[in-house]
């Protein structure tokens, strides 16, 4: 890994291992003298006044322990999964060692040995980290199944290339029942094959999946992600879920749908559906609070009236 530069003056502004201070010049016995700084753990270093910071704690823990790697939820932070609320603001340190390794033991950090294969692991931004998908492995042992189908969803999504600079999504089914199969034996492997059972690319966002979610257990057909209004059509105004031959349209506007412009562009959406012949039914974050429960109520009782277009090549499965 490439090494931080450090003259003495730099080291009260960020966390520093040992080694960067000997590199600097600056002796093991000097540090313990200095009042403004603190030591974390074995061969670690902070600035006694520094402000907690994820990325730098996690640079400098990588730094520190060769071999390892961050993993868990410092991982899924650190790559930007959308976590679930009791985890969006966690601080823990995770890190992770092969089992031909010691184990880790170092105060606020909690250690896994796991057995790892190759392009499991990954340097990014100077941090050795599990990757996306094996961080998602790694989560299913404590994550609630729904959650975990979430976090999936997001990495199987096609993402948008005007909007986030790839054209490719993170992973595939394919790629992570793979992966899952390498592991037979860890634990949450269980689990984690239930979640890739329940994926699907299309949810692009965790509130769609949940949606989508409660319509399962609901008992409703499963319905089709990202509708377009006009198949085959780029520009054609899509819906986040649907029933096509029943023009049905699902819509759920998040937080940012409360933009002027956004508001804008979903009533125009939303207008060209309905002038379509179809039913457009919209939740949000209340309905999310609900655990979807009027909304899976109310999308029943619009399928149980909605037209059926015998145009529609696919059929309509299921009872509503």
């Amino acid at each position: 890994m490439e090494k931080l530069t450090l003259t003495e003056s730099d080291l009260p502004t960020a966390p520093f291992t040992l080694d960067e201070a000997k590199s600097a010049g600056i002796k093991q016995e000097r540090l313990w003298r200095r009042s403004d700084i603190a030591p974390v753990s074995r061969g670690l270093y902070r600035p006694a006044n520094w402000d907690f910071d994820l990325e730098a704690a996690a640079r400098s823990l990588s730094a520190a322990s060769p071999g390892a790697w961050i993993s868990h939820v410092t991982a899924a932070k650190l790559h930007g999964f959308s976590l679930p609320p009791w985890l969006s603001d966690s601080n823990e340190l995770h890190l992770s060692k092969p089992r031909n390794l010691p184990s880790v033991r170092r105060k606020g950090v909690t250690g896994h040995t796991l057995t790892i294969s190759d392009g499991e692991v990954e340097q990014v931004r100077g941090i050795w980290i599990s990757t996306r998908s094996r961080t998602w492995l790694d989560l299913a042992r404590a994550m609630p199944l729904k959650e975990l189908v979430c976090i999936g969803d997001e990495l199987i999504r096609n993402p948008r290339l005007e909007f986030e600079q790839r054209a490719e999504p993170f992973t595939t089914i394919a790629a992570l029942r793979a992966m899952v199969n390498r592991h037979k034996n860890l634990q949450g492997v269980v689990r984690a094959r239930e979640a890739l059972d329940l994926m699907r690319v299309g949810s692009d966002s965790a509130p769609e999946s949940m949606l989508r979610l409660a319509m399962f257990d609901a008992g409703l057909p499963e319905p089709e992600l990202q509708v377009l209004l006009r198949p085959n059509d780029p520009l054609s105004p899509s819906a986040d879920l649907g029933y096509r031959k029943r023009r049905v349209a699902i819509q759920y506007d998040g937080g940012h749908h409360l933009e002027e412009k956004q508001v804008f562009s979903d009533r125009r959406r939303d207008k060209a559906f309905i002038a379509a012949g179809w039913t457009v039914l919209v939740f949000n974050k209340a309905d999310l609070a609900n655990d979807f429960d009027a909304a899976v109520r109310q999308i029943k009782k619009v399928l149980r009236t909605a037209w059926i277009d015998p145009a529609v090549e696919s059929g309509f499965s299921g009872g509503t």
